[in-house]
C-alpha cells in the first residue's frame, strides 16, 4: 500500500473513538482525520472541537465529518461503532445485533472502494475483527483488531513496577482472546534479555512467581475494575489504536499483540486471536511465533475453541 497522504476514516465517534481522534492529533499521526457516525450532528460537533484544538497541536491535520464515499482513498478505516450490552443480554445475542451493525458499515465502505487497512475496536475484538474480515472480503493481512495490545501495555507496566524497571523494558505479551480467556506466556517474558522466571529464581526470595500470576490476574481484570470506578475505559484502548496506527503508517515492522488470522501457527486455523505480529504499512506481515511450552499451547487452544464457538453462532 502507497501511502502519500495519511489518511484515517473513524466509524463511531464514542468515547473509544474520540479518545482515538484526540490521541491522534496530540500525537501528529496523520494528515487527514474524517469522522463518520450514525448521529452526523454527533460528528460535525466532534470534528469542529478538535479543529479548535490544532492551533495547540504539532499536527497540521484536515479534520472533518464525512459520509462513506470518502474511505475510497483512505489509508485506514479504523471501526469504534457497536451496540451497548442491554442488561442480562446474552453474549451471542449482543453479538448478533453487532453483526448487523457491522454489516451496515462493512457494505457501504467497501462499495466506496476503499483498499486500505480494517483497524477494529468493537468488542469483543477478536469476533468482530473476523466478521469484518468475512464481510469485506479483504484479505486477512488487512483487517487488524486491537486484540490484546492493550492487555499487553497493562501487563508491562505492573512487571515493570514489580521489577522496578522502565515498562519499555519488559518484553512480554498476553495472548489469545481480549477477554477471560486471555493468558500471559511467563515462560517467554524478560525484563531485557533476562527472563523472569530466572530473576524470581535468582532473587533470594525478593521476587516470586507467585506474584507473577496475581499480574496475570491484575491484567485480565483491569477493564472491569476501571469500568466498576468509571463505566467504561477508552484512554488506554484509543493510543493502543494510535500505537498500531503509527507502526503501519511508519512502515515499522513492529511487533505488537493484535488481533490477527491465525492460519496454523501455533496449530490454530480460522479463527482471530491476539498473538505478537509483525506490522507495517501493508498491515500484519507475519505472526511471530513464540516458543510457548505445553500448558500455555493448552491455553490459547481454549481461548482459540472459545472465539470459534461464539464465531460460528453467528456465522
Amino acid at each position: 500500500m502507497k501511502i502519500d497522504k495519511r489518511k484515517v476514516v473513524l466509524i463511531g465517534t464514542g468515547l473509544v473513538g474520540m479518545s482515538y481522534a484526540y490521541a491522534l492529533l496530540n500525537q501528529n499521526v496523520c494528515d487527514e482525520l474524517v469522522l463518520i457516525d450514525i448521529d452526523k450532528k454527533r460528528a460535525i460537533g466532534e470534528a469542529m472541537d478538535l479543529n479548535h484544538g490544532l492551533a495547540f497541536s504539532p499536527a497540521n491535520m484536515t479534520i472533518y465529518a464525512g459520509e462513506y464515499a470518502d474511505c475510497k482513498d483512505a489509508d485506514i478505516v479504523a471501526i469504534c461503532a457497536g451496540v451497548a450490552q442491554k442488561p442480562g443480554e446474552p453474549r451471542t445475542a449482543l453479538l448478533k445485533r453487532n453483526a448487523e451493525v457491522f454489516r451496515s458499515i462493512i457494505e457501504p465502505v467497501v462499495a466506496s472502494g476503499f483498499g486500505g487497512i480494517f483497524l477494529i475496536a468493537t468488542n469483543p475484538v477478536d469476533i468482530m475483527s473476523h466478521i469484518t474480515h468475512t464481510l469485506s472480503g479483504f484479505d486477512s493481512t488487512r483487517v487488524i483488531g486491537t486484540g490484546t495490545t492493550l492487555d499487553t501495555a497493562r501487563l508491562r507496566y505492573l512487571v515493570g513496577d514489580y521489577f522496578n524497571v522502565d515498562p519499555r523494558n519488559v518484553h512480554a505479551y498476553v495472548m489469545g482472546e481480549h477477554g477471560d480467556s486471555e493468558f500471559v506466556p511467563w515462560s517467554q517474558a524478560m525484563v531485557a534479555t533476562l527472563p523472569v522466571t530466572e530473576i524470581c529464581c535468582r532473587s533470594g526470595g525478593q521476587f516470586c512467581h507467585n506474584r507473577l500470576e496475581e499480574i496475570g490476574e491484575e491484567v485480565r481484570n483491569a477493564a472491569q475494575k476501571i469500568i466498576e470506578a468509571k463505566k467504561s475505559t477508552y484512554y488506554g484502548i484509543g493510543m493502543a489504536m494510535v500505537r498500531i496506527t503509527r507502526a503501519i503508517f511508519g512502515d515499522e515492522n513492529s511487533v505488537l499483540t493484535v488481533s490477527a488470522m491465525l492460519n496454523g501457527e501455533y496449530g490454530q486455523t480460522d479463527v482471530y486471536a491476539g498473538v505478537p505480529c509483525v506490522v507495517n504499512r501493508n498491515g500484519i506481515v507475519r505472526v511471530l511465533p513464540l516458543s510457548l511450552n505445553e500448558e500455555e499451547l493448552d491455553k490459547l487452544q481454549a481461548s482459540c475453541d472459545k472465539l470459534r464457538e461464539f464465531y460460528n453462532e453467528i456465522f
